[in-house]
């Protein structure tokens, strides 16, 4: 199993002088971000979706074994609720095709309100080319029905595993030959415990043997999806699986971890 471990985004003010040293200019916060990790989930899709020249220069500024996950615009999921699909996939697909092969995954985040309907999810999933990959995020608890499960299989799209205050808030379904899973907080300053991270890396491992699964922190406060990635790459490693790269403990927190300043409520 490979675990292809990022975070929800880079460009976080607060990791200044934690990931990011102190004096390095924000302008080259991707290319330190992606010195150390192997992919990212970006969010500006979600708000705003960037022109295809801004995906253009971030593959240009990214390695070559570097993969984007692109959260899908609110227009599609949350102001058309997946209604006439056509045009705003088209538009996400044609923007985000400036990343070239190193697009790997549209996340489709559905708004907590929208309640299952399994026509809506199937045209939206048949606008999108073949071979896209795809991981849905469903947030009704009416979309865990057999019929949801099937639709996904059948267009192999991945079920969007997620987790939230340590505990699972999906079904922890396989529906692909490849995994997606977020972690979006813990308890106390966003951190997640080492007990429940180890959890996590062992359910992946008995669900997704050799194939491979994503894997991102949205707990960004603090620099705490960073410190948990490192974290959870060990966890990866015990329970028999290989992660991408990550930053060391003292890469993850700069001088301040180097020297012993632990961030308060940073445990080690």
């Amino acid at each position: 199993m490979t675990v292809i471990i990022g975070t929800s985004g880079w460009q976080y003010r607060d990791w200044r002088g934690l990931f990011y040293p102190a004096k390095l200019p924000q302008r080259l916060w991707l290319e330190h971000y992606a010195e150390f990790f192997a992919t990212v989930e970006s969010n500006n899709a979600f708000y705003r979706l960037p022109e295809r020249e801004t995906f253009t220069r971030w593959r240009e500024r990214t390695p070559p074994d570097f993969r984007w996950a692109v959260k899908a615009s609110r227009f599609l999921t949350h102001i058309k609720r997946l209604r006439e699909p056509e045009e705003p996939v088209a538009r996400l697909m044609g923007r985000a095709e400036g990343l070239q092969e190193r697009l790997d995954t549209v996340l489709l985040q559905l708004p907590p309100t929208l309640k299952a309907d399994a026509d809506l999810l199937r045209d939206c999933l048949a606008q999108f080319p073949g071979g896209t990959r795809v991981a849905v995020e469903p947030r009704h608890e009416s979309w865990w029905t057999d019929d949801i499960r099937a639709l996904l299989e059948r267009y192999g799209a991945a079920l969007c595993w997620a987790d939230r205050d340590e505990q699972p808030v999906a079904p922890l379904w396989r529906t692909a030959d490849w995994g997606y899973l977020r972690f979006h907080h813990g308890f106390e300053t966003w951190r997640y415990r080492p007990e429940t991270l180890q959890l996590w890396a062992d359910r992946l491992a008995a669900t997704y043997g050799d194939d491979d699964v994503l894997v991102y922190f949205n707990n960004d406060p603090g620099c705490a999806a960073v410190i948990d990635a490192v974290h959870f790459a060990d966890a990866v490693r015990r329970a028999g699986g290989t992660p991408t790269r990550v930053p060391t403990a003292d890469q993850a927190l700069g001088l301040a971890w180097a020297e012993g300043q632990r961030t308060p409520g940073v445990a080690a």
